[in-house]
């Protein structure tokens, strides 16, 4: 669990401990860097990444010929050689046996970083998962771990020898599917190709309060700009937009956290029509005289931009003179770099919203002047 760093300052300096900003394109490039190299280890189609750092792999035409565990060791020492990333890998008849054997990977050592419950002998499978709470199941949540409990079901072992059906009973057939995952029967397949989003959300804490409504408009313009930019990048386009802002957790003067949704007369990917939306909702919802340390944005009703269907009265020629610019602002960002063309003064990187990255990781993979040097 994160605490913010005042919390803990007496425990950092009594250890010397190293304290590092945030350096999200660092971690994307790193994550795209992991995944391409286990990708190599499968056949097209058999990898799906399931987060920032995480994927499945489908390793059912391995197992004839090949000993799991040993492949396993071999992927965890590549990352560790190429990326110097330590990584644990979980193997499982299913992906929830393997998301829980991950999970023992991490907590024992005696691993060294894999476990492979697919081969292991019964008997010291069922005490591994006797110990290990059923929350830790994934899927389960907290809700559905209290209502477990009061059954009686305490550990992963508990939830294996359960009936499904009873399961389904008193859940749904999505845990029902859980146990039977846990009991060796697959039931949710790889999903090789990536399911279209349901929303964008770009976000960032502010580096010092923000008391004026200039500055928090010109933080929500580069917010605006960025979740333009994936969505672009994903096909897609949108109808409305979330925006939002908040005073600290931490505060101990009056809380204020107010969310409006504003919505575009059609589906777009304009970045202006959609950074004019977010600004009437910030005229909307800013008050004067509250501490805010944070804002974003959400772009919400996302369909792919090759379904959209223009309605009689849609201006085709004002629609095709904005996607030429927007194609413009593309070409310009791709050559010069990405912030060199904004909408506005939103790029400043002494502005008081600036999130506080004096102790940012070199981005040693994404800059030029920043690369690792040796000697």
């Amino acid at each position: 669990m994160g605490v913010p760093l005042f919390q803990i300052e007496d425990i950092v300096k009594k250890h010397n401990v190293q304290v590092l900003s945030s350096n999200y394109a660092l971690y994307a490039e790193m994550s795209r860097r992991f995944m391409l190299m286990l990708g190599q280890y499968v056949a097209p189609g058999e990898q799906e990444i399931y987060s920032i750092d995480e994927c499945f792999l489908e390793l059912t035409t391995f197992e004839k010929n090949f000993d799991l565990t040993a492949y396993a060791q071999e992927m965890r020492l590549k990352a560790q050689q190429w990326l110097g990333l330590p990584c644990c890998i979980g193997i499982g008849r299913s992906k929830t046996e393997a998301k829980i054997s991950n999970h023992i990977a991490k907590k024992n050592k005696y691993f060294n970083g894999v476990c492979n419950l697919a081969e292991m002998d019964p008997c010291s499978a069922e005490q591994l998962l006797a110990h290990v709470d059923v929350g830790e199941v994934w899927g389960v949540g907290r809700q559905n771990c209290k209502k477990l409990n009061l059954m009686n079901i305490k550990s992963v072992l508990d939830l294996i020898e359960s009936n499904p059906k009873e399961i389904k009973k008193s859940f749904s057939i999505v845990m029902e599917k859980t146990v039977r995952e846990l009991q060796g029967v697959s039931c949710i397949d790889i999903e090789n190709e990536n399911p279209s989003k349901q929303q964008i959300i770009s976000s960032r804490s502010y580096g010092q309060p923000v008391y004026e409504k200039d500055d928090i408009k010109s933080s929500v313009r580069l917010f605006v700009t960025r979740g333009v930019e994936r969505m672009r990048h994903d096909g897609s386009i949108c109808k409305m937009i979330g925006v939002f802002i908040q005073t600290g957790k931490f505060n101990k003067e009056e809380r204020y956290s107010p969310y409006i949704i504003v919505q575009m007369p059609e589906h777009t990917d304009d970045l202006l029509e959609i950074t004019k939306a977010a600004m009437k909702g910030i005229d909307q919802i800013y008050k004067k005289g509250f501490k805010y340390k944070k804002a974003g944005i959400v772009l919400l009703e996302l369909i792919p931009k090759s379904k959209f269907v223009p309605d009689l009265f849609t201006d085709y020629t004002h629609r095709n003179q904005r996607e030429k610019l927007s194609q413009t602002m593309e070409a310009i960002k791709e050559k010069y770099g990405k912030d060199h063309v904004s909408l506005g003064l939103c790029n400043d990187t002494k502005a008081i919203w600036q999130m506080n990255q004096n102790r940012r990781s070199p981005s040693y993979l994404t800059n030029w002047n920043e690369l690792f040097r040796i000697g």
